[in-house]
């Protein structure tokens, strides 16, 4: 039986809601080449790799929300929010769940119906334990919950929408990928208002691309999965949304926009490492263990025929 949908984990609290006519704004951020990163979940290995990756070609980096997960150790969690908050970066629901004490609602995930109470349930508990260690980090608080909720780049004369969720919501579905296969026209009426060309988004864990036709014209949306975990069967790697003049040598898929590149690239990290890292933390038998740690080792059922969903024409397979 699947909980109402306003229970914690399933809800969308007020303040998460924002129009798609808030990415009208001037760019926040110019560059040639840009990497987004969401869904880091606290893995610092992974964020060591996609600081390396970005300081490689001198590219900008923005941390588009829940780059805290399972870094509920100390360590862990001052140190990935420290060089994190060092760059551009949004807030996902973790980071807003955590800087605050109301609980109602949940990890803030905004769970949709296809997600099973379990681990609605398992996510809310992952976040109560989080909350415990950010209260020892007062510090840090205000800042998470300072941090934006979207925010507009652009690269090449190309407009960019960097959200943690969707084009409504910090904490909406209409870029996964279940919903732009089963309704894509409702994610399209929502770029109705949004005066950008590419969306990039995360929170929904699986990565997807794809083109959406509006009034205005196509605009793609490019969901990086998970930064932090594995996106793909078989994987021991996450992913983020590389957006460049020039195209990447190691990118898994991608496509052009006039002359810009929008790829996702996998974020090679140390797989061992971080694996002993998380079952110290999370033992068998611990919420994130039994939600997580299958994927950590086997990658989820999804692959990258799943992903790249744009015209075989505009395409650029990797």
């Amino acid at each position: 039986m699947t909980e109402a949908i306003d229970a914690p984990g399933r809800s969308c609290p007020p303040g998460y809601r924002y129009s798609p006519s808030v990415f009208a704004a001037p760019p926040a951020l110019r560059a040639d080449a840009l990497y987004v990163v969401g869904g880091l979940y606290g893995n610092g290995h992974a964020l060591d790799a996609v600081l390396a990756m970005a300081r490689a070609e001198g590219a900008a980096l923005v941390f588009n929300g829940d780059f805290n997960w399972f870094d509920v150790d100390d360590e862990g969690f001052g140190d990935v929010n420290a060089r994190v908050l060092a760059h551009a970066a949004l807030r996902g629901n973790v980071e807003t769940e955590i800087a605050g004490e109301d609980a109602g609602a949940g990890c803030g995930c905004g769970y949709p119906e296809w997600v099973g109470d379990g681990e609605v349930g398992r996510s809310n508990a992952i976040l109560d334990r989080l909350r415990e260690t950010a209260r020892r980090h007062p510090g840090l608080r205000p800042r998470l919950g300072a941090l934006p909720m979207h925010l507009v780049a652009e690269i090449g004369g190309l407009r960019i929408g960097v959200v943690h969720g969707d084009a409504e919501s910090l904490a909406g579905w209409l870029f996964s990928q279940e919903l732009l296969a089963r309704r894509p026209q409702r994610a399209a009426r929502a770029l109705e208002a949004a005066n950008v060309d590419v969306f990039a988004s995360s929170h929904t864990c699986l990565p997807v691309m794809q083109t959406l036709a509006t009034a205005r014209g196509e605009v793609l949306v490019a969901n990086n999965g998970a930064a932090g975990m594995p996106s793909f069967r078989g994987g021991r790697y996450g992913l983020a949304t590389r957006i460049a003049l020039a195209p990447s040598r190691d990118a898994l898929y991608g496509t052009s926009v006039g002359r810009v590149h929008v790829e996702a690239v996998p974020v090679r990290y140390d797989h061992d490492a971080w694996l002993a890292r998380f079952d110290r933390v999370w033992p068998a038998g611990s919420p994130a263990a039994l939600s997580y740690r299958e994927r950590m080792t086997a990658g989820p059922r999804y692959g990258v025929e799943d992903a790249m969903r744009v015209c075989p024409a505009r395409s650029r397979a990797a």
